[in-house]
């Protein structure tokens, strides 16, 4: 399964999901990472997916849905990862004019293959949590020898080469990378980079790590002032006045977790739905105050309220 959706996105309004990494690949292991730590680091190249099945599947789920604002790559490890994501975007192109999304952590862009690549996209969203290495490493845990200076270089070279549109996204979590000198490293990287816009976001929904802190919306606000008039605080989805939201999943969810405790790979497999789309139903059953989590030998369970 490599196509989820489509989800409500606070961002991206009704965004069909492309997954083309196995679950958990990636190169950092962020502290607030809603689905869990890396169980595969890498900083490699592959091919991962069976592109012309990904797009069979494309077509049959894109034949039954006219109301799709993005098909977005994004799911459960980093797209960039995947060697083939520049033809699947061509292909992309080719079947659908639905403009194409990229939510990437950033740390790839050095690569100038990989800068090209993303270039065929409509619009990228990439990470920059922190522009000081000490908070970089504690927070986003990346793979060895990665330094955020060559970054930032490499999404101010994208900028200077690219048209493509790009929203910068920065996770703030609290008494990590929300004080002063984070802060203004942040703004003069952003200044250099001049994206499109800046979006702060903060640990909304629970994490792999008791360190991932939120910080509340006047906090977001004044830091957001700071930053510039490109800078906006990405508001709560509201998944009730949206028709995309399933209450069926909701029950089934439910239901599932009134007989027992259940991980979010278990319940991914037994109700066949993708884990990015199921943590956002779990994130609204846990708002709702029907759903909570709790740690087992060092396992995030779901449980029924």
């Amino acid at each position: 399964m490599y196509v989820f959706g489509p989800v409500p996105s606070r961002r991206l309004g009704i965004s069909l999901g492309l997954d083309i990494i196995p679950y958990k690949t990636c190169n950092q292991d962020c502290l607030y990472c809603q689905l869990g730590r890396t169980t595969v680091k890498t900083n490699e190249r592959r091919t991962y997916v069976s592109v012309s099945d990904l797009l069979n599947e494309l077509k049959s789920v894109l034949s039954k849905n006219d109301s799709i604002d993005y098909i977005t790559f994004a799911g459960s490890g980093e797209p960039t990862l995947n060697s083939d994501l520049g033809k699947i975007i061509k292909k992309i192109k080719e079947i659908s004019s639905i403009p194409v999304a990229v939510i990437t952590n950033s740390l790839k862009m050095t690569d100038e293959d990989v800068r090209k690549e993303l270039s065929a996209a409509d619009l990228i969203v990439p990470s920059l949590d922190s522009a000081v290495q000490d908070t970089f490493e504690r927070l986003n845990r990346p793979c060895e020898n990665i330094k955020i200076r060559d970054v930032i270089d490499s999404l101010v070279k994208f900028r200077q080469n690219f048209s493509t549109t790009m929203w910068l996204e920065v996770m703030l979590i609290k008494g990590i990378n929300n004080d002063k000198e984070n802060i203004e490293n942040l703004r003069s990287a952003i200044e250099e980079i001049k994206p499109d816009e800046v979006q702060l976001n903060t640990a909304v929904r629970p994490s792999n790590s008791g360190e991932a802190k939120p910080l509340n919306m006047e906090e977001l606000q004044d830091i957001a002032g700071y930053l510039g008039r490109s800078c906006r605080v990405i508001a709560s989805f509201d998944r009730k006045s949206n028709k995309v939201y399933n209450l069926n999943i909701e029950d089934e969810v439910l239901s599932l977790l009134k007989r027992r405790p259940c991980t979010l790979k278990e319940m991914s497999e037994v109700l066949s739905i993708h884990p990015n789309e199921l943590s956002k139903y779990l994130g609204a059953l846990e708002k709702d105050g029907k759903v909570k989590e709790r740690v087992f030998n060092s396992e995030k369970f779901f449980q029924s309220c």
